[in-house]
């Protein structure tokens, strides 16, 4: 006679499976309403958990809804996919040709010229004070540009673009002072040096679709904080921009080079700093100088740095997951490290990584019909129209000595794309896109040599 037990253990033993695979599914897959990859229309405020040893600045995406630009007018995807195909090609030029004008120039030949920022993609901006008195002026980050730069007084008719404050005059501010053209700072410039004029330090900053900024190099106070103050601060005082779009006053270089604000603050935040970019449904984020020594939470992995271009920071990808299985590619295929970059957009893989996720992702998302291709460089695109809710497989990426990035929703999907692409040959160098980087907060430890993935800061 069978156990009037067994049912009931057959019963909760069932119940148990059941519970077990629900929770093997939401490690796998994220559910989501299509309605949350859209872009927020309404600002409630940065996020800022300021540093104990450091300088905290609100960040905000600069067609964002807490934007402090004037135009919200937002460029077309295919357009922001055109200039960040001439970022990328340019930073794979400048890192593989090692940064040759050659290479530089070849990167320009296979890039269809278009207006805007390509270096300078930049898309996140955080309020900065310049001079004394301070003028408050928004500007750019960037982790591919060393030479910060605003726009200055007098600046001849038409030689500047439209911007949101009013232009930075250095005969207003007590502190202001230009470089002579015999300094070891304009000596420091190297390539973007650009002779002298009146006795004067000059330079000039070309990005690869040519749009460019020239005027004195010079110093003045920065003010981060009303509590953070960087005295005798190195830019570029611009009195001809051309190319550039948008309301920003300028651009702030958070490169490895000696001109970047990182390592003219060195001796005060150790050199070091990490930012987060907020999702498109979120408000803000922050930018961060500083406090890597107690940075806790974040999952290291070992920084590259690049002998022949020291702008750009590095991390050495190993594997990607897709809804829990790793992908079966090669190891040599992930030999090149992979720049970590805060202008371009969509993160670039080797052609053999890429293939394998993309048919993974696909795969995984054969629910959802497929929609064209957005602009030439996302090819896999869905249409989740009449969808309440899609479910997305979960992707994460890992690097050296184990540091995993879980992928938010919108590092996944750009819009209704998966968000990543192919550059160059199996073992070259990638990047790694501000897309993938979002809701994350990114330590650069570069002084202790790690690059660090906090998930959940903003």
């Amino acid at each position: 006679m069978a156990s009037p037990l067994l049912p009931l253990l057959v019963l909760l033993l069932g119940g148990c499976c059941c519970s077990i695979a629900h929770g093997a599914d939401a490690q796998r897959y994220l559910v989501v309403a299509p309605s949350s990859l859209k872009p927020s229309e309404t600002c409630s405020g940065p996020k800022v958990s300021p540093s104990k040893n450091g300088a905290t600045l609100p960040l905000t995406h600069r067609h964002g809804p807490c934007s402090p630009s004037i135009s919200k007018e937002k460029p077309s995807l295919e357009e922001t996919l055109r200039r960040d195909q001439h970022r990328a090609a340019y930073i794979h030029a400048k890192v593989s040709g090692n940064g040759t004008k050659e290479a530089l120039q070849q990167s320009a030949v296979t890039i269809t010229t278009s207006p805007g920022f390509s270096l300078g993609t930049a898309e996140y901006v955080v309020t900065v004070g310049v001079g004394t008195p301070a003028m408050s002026q928004v500007v750019s980050i960037d982790t591919g540009s060393d030479v910060s730069w605003v726009q200055c007084a007098p600046c001849p008719v038409r030689s500047c673009y439209s911007q949101k404050d009013m232009l930075f005059d250095p005969a207003k501010s007590s502190t202001y002072a230009a470089f002579s053209c015999g300094s070891t700072q304009c000596a420091q410039l190297g390539g973007e040096g650009n002779g002298c004029l009146n006795s004067q330090c000059q330079y000039m900053v070309r990005y690869a679709d040519n749009s460019n900024t020239t005027g004195t190099y010079g110093s003045d106070t920065l003010t981060l904080t009303s509590s953070d103050v960087v005295k005798s601060f190195q830019f570029g005082c611009s009195h001809r921009a051309a190319g550039f779009v948008g309301q920003m006053d300028g651009l702030m270089g958070l490169g490895g080079d000696a001109e970047s604000l990182v390592s003219q603050t060195a001796a005060t935040y150790g050199k070091a700093f990490s930012y987060c970019l907020p999702r498109p449904s979120s408000s803000a984020g922050f930018l961060t100088l500083g406090a890597a020594g107690g940075a806790a939470g974040f999952a290291r992995t070992p920084m590259a740095r690049f002998r022949n271009t020291p702008t750009f920071y590095g991390v050495f990808p190993q594997a990607i997951t897709v809804a829990g299985a790793q992908l079966d590619v090669p190891a040599s295929v992930f030999s090149g490290a992979s720049i970590v970059d805060s202008g371009t957009v969509i993160t670039r893989l080797p052609p053999t990584a890429y293939r394998a996720l993309r048919a993974a992702f696909r795969k995984e998302m054969k629910a959802y019909p497929s929609a064209a291709p957005a602009g030439n460089l996302l090819d896999t695109c869905f249409d989740f129209s009449g969808f309440s809710t899609i479910t997305v497989p979960k992707i994460a990426l890992t690097f050296s000595r184990g540091a995993v990035m879980d992928l938010d929703i919108s590092g996944i999907l750009y819009g209704s794309c998966l968000a990543f692409t192919a550059m160059g040959q199996d073992g070259d160098t990638g990047i790694l896109g501000n897309v993938q980087q979002r809701t994350f907060e990114v330590l650069y430890d570069v002084g202790g040599g790690s690059v660090g993935f906090r998930p959940g800061a903003c």
